[in-house]
């Protein structure tokens, strides 16, 4: 009986299929099945043979060793991708945008830790031992890029504030910001509250500093801030907790970093029996689905995230392909994409409540 055929005795494990047992079940060389099972055939195996080998994949339930493959080319078909929070709505549409750019040649793997925090460069080091093909990473910290080992082809995304050498897809988020610091002071808003993320990348920290700074400039005070991770509840209790306060301190609008604060500010408002926007504006950033249906709609600064995504990937292809992305005819290694105030019922219709 062939060693595949036999049944496995009380609590041993089944042999472990070879190519070599492949090629002796179809009567091939073990170089015909990696042909076959690699989809290299043409002009190079029979018909004859590739239905053999086919045949004896499915008798024996053959797996080809992916890992084993990779190691021996120098590198997998697995493309990484760490963000700081893939719990974050907005990250579905990233990975939508770079699942669709390099299409079904590689796989995607997610670097998945708790909800606000970024993937430590040591749990990255241990990705790199699969040898991927390529790393995109979102919204990283120069000290995360600094403790990053040499990790073969790289694309940065979402890295405003951050310097690095490395290809980089960008949002125009301190364009965003100052888009809504117009709005809100063009509605006669003068102290306003900012609701951030504690995330701790500069993405968030770009847009808040370009917030206030043109705030200032435009005669709105921030009178207050405050932080919590990108969760609905978290951003509801902590407007709760906060909002008696800035309310003594007259705040008429709360700026949210993502859509998914102002959500949770929205959810309060109702059981506060606040009316948005009467007595209290509230603006988001991001533009994510639910934000055009919310009750009311939101105020918020458009991110294109699916493209994004698709921008990187393209990127990262190209990388791969050995393309220069700099230089005479080359689309260059930093892009930006805009960001594009969406006004909606949160903020509109209506002037800053009096005093």
């Amino acid at each position: 009986m062939h060693p595949a055929s036999m049944p496995p005795s009380d609590g041993a494990r089944p042999p472990r299929i070879t190519a070599a047992m492949v090629a002796a079940r179809a009567g091939v060389s073990t170089a015909t099945v990696s042909l076959v099972t690699s989809g290299k055939t043409a002009g190079r195996v029979s018909t004859d043979n590739i239905a053999k080998v086919e045949q004896a994949v499915s008798e024996l339930g053959y797996v080809v060793d992916g890992l084993g493959s990779s190691l021996a080319r120098g590198r997998s078909n697995i493309v990484i991708l760490v963000a700081p929070d893939v719990s974050n709505p907005f990250f579905a549409r990233v990975i939508d945008g770079v699942r669709s750019e390099i299409g079904a040649a590689f796989q995607l793997l997610l670097s998945v830790t708790e909800a606000g925090q970024m993937p430590t460069p040591a749990e990255v080091r241990t990705l790199l031992s699969l040898r991927p093909a390529g790393l995109l990473v979102d919204a990283p910290s120069a000290e995360f890029l600094a403790a990053l080992p040499a990790a073969g082809p790289m694309v940065l995304l979402d890295t405003a504030g951050v310097e690095s050498a490395a290809p980089s897809v960008n949002f125009d988020v301190a364009a965003g910001a100052v888009l809504l610091a117009d709005h809100l002071a063009g509605l006669g808003h003068t102290t306003v509250a900012y609701l951030d993320s504690t995330t701790g990348t500069e993405t968030f920290r770009v847009r808040r500093e370009a917030f206030c700074r043109h705030a200032r400039t435009l005669g709105m005070e921030v009178a207050a801030q405050a932080g919590t991770t990108i969760d609905v509840s978290a951003a509801a209790q902590a407007f709760a907790g906060a909002w008696p306060q800035w309310q003594r301190q007259g705040v008429t609008a709360v700026v949210c970093c993502t859509d998914t604060h102002a959500y949770g500010v929205l959810q309060e408002a109702r059981v506060a029996r606040l009316d948005v926007p009467g007595q209290l504006a509230v603006t988001g950033f991001d533009d994510l689905p639910y934000s055009e249906t919310s009750s009311p709609g939101l105020t918020t600064v458009r991110l294109p995230a699916a493209e994004l995504g698709r921008a990187a990937g393209r990127q990262l292809l190209r990388l791969l392909a050995g393309e220069e992305l700099d230089g005479p005819g080359a689309a260059g290694r930093s892009l930006t994409l805009d960001s594009e105030l969406v006004v909606r019922g949160s903020t509109a219709g209506s002037a800053a409540p009096g005093p």
